[in-house]
């Protein structure tokens, strides 16, 4: 079982950065698959990046792609999301999740944190 606290959302101007943390604890961290989603109020939760449990590979949504970067430390037990460039549209709340699978697939995920909402003004 892995149990996940994600920190580091808040208020941020366009064109600005943030970085996401999320902390996991549980003995199957390291070989889970971890992604990052977000829901925006009346919207349905959307696949934004997922990094494999080596950390090896990471692929991320077509509307991130280029601004946001997926990353790991394994011995801190942490998944990262640095995003950069942020638009109004990015204004979510971010969830955390882990996986068995390298996936982008909502259902495919068994365990998430909480979330932590993200507001992008102009």
């Amino acid at each position: 079982q892995v149990q996940l606290v994600e920190s580091g959302g808040g208020l941020v101007q366009t064109g600005g950065s943030l970085r996401l943390s999320c902390a996991a604890s549980g003995r199957t961290f390291r070989s889970a698959a971890m992604g990052w989603f977000r829901q925006a109020p009346g919207k349905e939760r959307e696949f934004v990046g997922a990094i494999m449990g080596s950390g090896g590979y990471t692929y991320y949504g077509d509307s991130v792609k280029g601004r946001f970067t997926i990353s790991r430390d394994n011995a801190k037990n942490m998944v990262y999301l640095q995003m950069n460039s942020l638009k109004s549209e990015d204004t979510a709340i971010y969830y955390c999740a882990a996986s068995p699978k390298y996936s982008n697939i909502l259902g495919e995920y068994d365990y998430w944190g909480q979330g932590t909402q993200v507001t992008v003004s102009s």
